[in-house]
C-alpha cells in the first residue's frame, strides 16, 4: 500500500476548509483511507538520516500528512487527485468530465519505428496545453510520476514516463531503437554530452537511477525519442534530455510514455492527464496526439474512455447488507466519483466509470464503493443465515496430541525439509527411484531439492548425521506430510500424514521403537491383535514379517491395521547407515496416522 505525503496547508486550501487532525482523520476514514502520520519534513529527515544529516537544519517545519492509499487507486497518488476526490465525496463538487480538446493547428505526432519491438515496443502520448505551474504544483507533478514509476510501472520495467516542455522541441516526434554508441545527448541537469555507453557508466553509482540501468543495459539497442530536429527528448526508461526539461515557466507539456505493457501505459497516461488537467487554461481538457504504429495504423491517445456498467439495486443491497433505494445508491456512487443514475426498470442503476477509476474492473468493485459511501460502521450487524462453528481440523488435532505424548516418551521432535534429493529416497535407501511414486521437481535449483519426500526417514537420518557427536542414545521423531503420486487425485498427487521415529544407540534397540508404537496404539485405543487371521472380526494391529531393501534381512515387518499395511518397523540395513554417514545401529518405525482420525 503506497503512502503519499501532502502538505497540510496546501491540502486544506484545495479543499476550501480547515480541519483539525482528528476531523481530517475521520474524513479519511469515511472515504476508505487512513491518515498514517502527522509529521514535518524536518522530522522525517531526522528519523531517516539522523540529526547530523546535511539539510536537516534547513528542512521545513510545515505540517505534512502521510496518508495510506490503496495500491489500485492511482488517482489518489497526488494532492490534485486526492483533493478532487474528497470534494466529490463530500458533495461539494460534481465529478468532472474530461474532454479531448483539438489544438488550433495540427495534432502532435509520435511515430513508432519497427526496431523498438526489440526492446520496448509500445508508446502513447498527450499534451497538456496552457498549464499553470507553481512550485507546489511542479513538485506534485514530479512526485506523481515517481509514485507511478514505483507502483503500476513496476520500477519502470513495464512503463516509463517522460514529460517535456513542448515549446522547446518541435514535432513530429519519432520513437526508435538505436545502438548505444549512436545515441548522443545531454542528460537531464547535466552539461556534458554522453552516448549510451557513457551514460550507463556515469549513472552506475547514482542513488536512484542505478536501479533502472539493468532494464536496457544488455540490450543491443536502446529506446530513444527524437523530435523533428533530431533533438533527444528521452532515453527511456533511464532519463530525459536536458534540452526539453520542464520548469515553472513551462506552459505546454508533452507527455510521452513507453512501455512493454500497452494497457498499463494507457492507465498511466490517463492518470497523469486527468490529475493535472485541472491546472490547464481550459480545465479538464487534454490535447490528443496521434501515434503512428509500426504497421502504419494511427491510434489517438489518450483514450479517456468512460465505461458504462449496470448494477442491480436488489443485488447491491443483498451483498452489502443494507436496504437503500436506487436513488440513494446512485447518489452514493456519484460521491465516490462514479456518476450514476436510476434506469427505467426501477431496479437497475447505470454507472459511468471515468478514466480516473481504472481500479473498477468488476461490479464487485462498484458494490465496495457503495459500502464505503454508506459507511461500514453504519451497516447493521447480523448473524448470517447459516452458521459455521469453527473447530480444529481433526488430523491436525490428532497430530498435536501425538506430538505431546511422544515427546513425553523421551523422543525429541525434529522438523525436516519437505524436499530432498533423488538419492535420499532412492539409492541411499537401497531402492530404485524410478520405481517410487514420487513427485519430481522439473527445474530444481540444487541437488538437495529434486523431489518431494515420500518418506520421513531420510530427514531423520540426516538429522542424526548432523548430531552424531551428541551422547547416545539419540531418539528422534517427526509427524509431517509426505507426498505420493495418485492418478485418482485432481492434481495427480496427495498428501499423507505420517509418524516416523528412530532410535540410535550402541545396539539397534528394536524394542524401543516397538514400545513407542505400542504406546501410540494405546493412546489411539487400538488393541493388539494376537492373530493375523484376516477372517477375525476383531479390530486391531499386528506385525507381519516382510523383506525390504532398506532394513536388515529378517528384521523388518509391516504394521497392519484392519488387514491393511499402514507402515513399517525394523532395523536399518548397514549400507543405509553408511550412505548417511552413520556408524551406530538404528531401529525405525514409520506409519500413516490418517486411518485413525
Amino acid at each position: 500500500m503506497p503512502t503519499i505525503g501532502v502538505k497540510r496547508d496546501l491540502l486544506f486550501e484545495a479543499l476550501g476548509t480547515k480541519y483539525t487532525d482528528d476531523e481530517f482523520q475521520q474524513l479519511c476514514f469515511r472515504f476508505g483511507l487512513e491518515l498514517d502520520e502527522v509529521t514535518t519534513e524536518k522530522q522525517m529527515l531526522t528519523r531517516e538520516q539522523g540529526d547530523e544529516a546535511a539539510g536537516v537544519a534547513h528542512a521545513s517545519e510545515e505540517i505534512i500528512y502521510r496518508i495510506d492509499i490503496p495500491a489500485n487507486r492511482y488517482d489518489l497518488l497526488c494532492l490534485e487527485g486526492l483533493a478532487t476526490s474528497l470534494l466529490v465525496f463530500q458533495g461539494k463538487i460534481t465529478p468532472p468530465t474530461f474532454e479531448l480538446c483539438e489544438p488550433e493547428g495540427k495534432r502532435q505526432i509520435l511515430k513508432i519505428l519497427p526496431e523498438t519491438a526489440k526492446v520496448r515496443p509500445y508508446a502513447v502520448a498527450a499534451v497538456l496545453r496552457g498549464i499553470d505551474f507553481t512550485q507546489s504544483r511542479y513538485d506534485s507533478f514530479i512526485d506523481l510520476q515517481d509514485k507511478l514509476h514505483q507502483n503500476i510501472c513496476r520500477k519502470r520495467s513495464l512503463v516509463s514516463i517522460g514529460t517535456h516542455d513542448l515549446d522547446s522541441v518541435q514535432g513530429p516526434f519519432r520513437y526508435e531503437a538505436c545502438s548505444p554508441k549512436d545515441i548522443s545527448f545531454i542528460p537531464l541537469n547535466q552539461s556534458k554530452i554522453m552516448n549510451g555507453y557513457e551514460l550507463m557508466e556515469f549513472y552506475s553509482n547514482h542513488t536512484q537511477l542505478k536501479h533502472y540501468l539493468s532494464i536496457i543495459r544488455d540490450s543491443p539497442v536502446y529506446p530513444v525519442i527524437y523530435d523533428a530536429n533530431d533533438v533527444v527528448l528521452s532515453l527511456p526508461p533511464i532519463i530525459n534530455g536536458n534540452h526539453s526539461k520542464i520548469s515553472l515557466n513551462t506552459k505546454n507539456v508533452f507527455i510521452e510514455i513507453t512501455a512493454t505493457d500497452l494497457t498499463k501505459a494507457k492507465v498511466v497516461l490517463d492518470t497523469i492527464v486527468c490529475m493535472f488537467s485541472i491546472h490547464c487554461q481550459t480545465k479538464f481538457s487534454v490535447e490528443p496526439c496521434d501515434v503512428i504504429q509500426p504497421d502504419g495504423t494511427v491510434v489517438t491517445y489518450p483514450e479517456l474512455t468512460v465505461r458504462q456498467e449496470v448494477i442491480s439495486t436488489n443485488k447491491t443491497n443483498k451483498i452489502i447488507g443494507i436496504q437503500e433505494t436506487p436513488e440513494k445508491i446512485a447518489e452514493m456512487l456519484t460521491r465516490m466519483y462514479l456518476k450514476a443514475e436510476k434506469m427505467a426498470d426501477e431496479d437497475s442503476i447505470q454507472v459511468s466509470v471515468p478514466p480516473t477509476r481504472h481500479d473498477i474492473i468488476h461490479n464487485c468493485d462498484i458494490y465496495e464503493d457503495v459500502a464505503i459511501a454508506h459507511g461500514y460502521n453504519n451497516i447493521r450487524k447480523s448473524l448470517p443465515s447459516f452458521m459455521h462453528i469453527a473447530k480444529q481440523y481433526p488430523l491436525n488435532k490428532l497430530t498435536e496430541q501425538l506430538r505431546e505424548q511422544i515427546a513425553q516418551a523421551c523422543f525429541t521432535e525434529v522438523l525436516t525439509f519437505t524436499l530432498c534429493s533423488r538419492d535420499d529416497v532412492g539409492r541411499k535407501l537401497n531402492k530404485n527411484v524410478d520405481n517410487i511414486t514420487a513427485v519430481h521437481i522439473s527445474n530444481p535449483k540444487t541437488l538437495e531439492f529434486q523431489i518431494v519426500r515420500t518418506t520421513l526417514l531420510p530427514g531423520l537420518l540426516k538429522t542424526l548425521a548432523a548430531n552424531r557427536k551428541m551422547p547416545l542414545p539419540l531418539k528422534l521423531f517427526e509427524i509431517s506430510d509426505v507426498v505420493i503420486t495418485d492418478d485418482g487425485s485432481e492434481v495427480g498427487a496427495r498428501n499423507e500424514r505420517r509418524l516416523c521415529a528412530i532410535n540410535c544407540n550402541k545396539a539397534a534397540g528394536f524394542e524401543v521403537v516397538h514400545g513407542l508404537m505400542d504406546r501410540v496404539m494405546q493412546l489411539l485405543e487400538v488393541p493388539w491383535k494376537s492373530s493375523n487371521n484376516t477372517t477375525s472380526t476383531t479390530t486391531g494391529y499386528w506385525l507381519q514379517a516382510i523383506d525390504d531393501e532398506t532394513y536388515f534381512p529378517g528384521r523388518c515387518a509391516s504394521i497392519m491395521y484392519n488387514n491393511v499395511a499402514i507402515g513399517k518397523i525394523g532395523v536399518l540395513h548397514p549400507t543405509v547407515l553408511q550412505a548417511f554417514e552413520l556408524t551406530t545401529p538404528c531401529s525405525v518405525m514409520e506409519f500413516n496416522i490418517e486411518p485413525f482420525v
